[in-house]
């Protein structure tokens, strides 16, 4: 199990956050980032050719080895400073108010306790810091939601703690930011891990 978590899983999941149509979703989401941004589960550096050349460095957190050795040609051709800072979400080694913005991108589906890493990210913002967001989680349609319920278990074991069925928006919400925009949508494909929710919070 060991061989699959750390060596198998971070280079499929490199692979499945390929897909072409993530590239739009990643662009928007990024947009209007400046200044240093922490991003937690930077995983192997996907949303490096769509930060906006105003971001002037990436504090990175990811927990695996291998994604963070499979970014390194990715943070190299992007020109970015991307300085790994950590391989916790949930325990950010920052200074309060000493970020300008942070990015999760499919990541708080897998953070064990989702609610403490989104405090943290609210600590280290300053008020009114931004909060990027692109995730997937629980459906709104009660027939692809009882699906996620039903998968999530096997999701969970398989895909290194993956949810299909987290209310992203109201995990974020709760947590003491504010939505300020949110879009959400289904990607191509089956529905059940594949809804998203893609936005800005503010930090209070």
């Amino acid at each position: 199990m060991t061989v699959w978590r750390d060596h198998l899983l971070p280079r499929i999941v490199d692979k499945a956050c390929a897909r072409r149509d993530f590239a739009e979703p990643r662009r928007r989401t990024l947009s209007g980032l400046s200044g240093n941004v922490v991003e937690i589960g930077f995983g192997s550096g996907h949303n490096l050719a769509y930060y906006p050349s105003q971001v002037e460095r990436v504090l990175a957190v990811e927990p695996s080895a291998v994604a963070r050795r499979l970014a390194e040609p990715r943070a190299a051709a992007s020109g970015m400073t991307v300085e790994f800072i950590g391989l916790d979400g949930q325990d950010l080694p920052l200074d309060d108010d000493s970020a300008d913005a942070a990015v999760s991108t499919f990541t708080l589906c897998t953070i064990p306790d989702v609610t403490r890493a989104l405090r943290e990210l609210g600590r280290v913002l300053p008020p009114g810091g931004r909060l990027h967001f692109l995730e997937h989680g629980l459906s709104p349609d009660p027939k692809v939601a009882a699906w996620q319920h039903r998968l999530t278990p096997i999701q969970r074991r398989v895909c290194g703690g993956c949810h299909f069925d987290r209310p992203i928006a109201q995990l974020i919400t709760d947590a003491g930011f504010g939505v300020v925009a949110l879009e959400n949508s289904y990607l191509r494909g089956p529905k059940t891990p594949s809804y998203l929710y893609q936005g800005v919070a503010e930090a209070s």
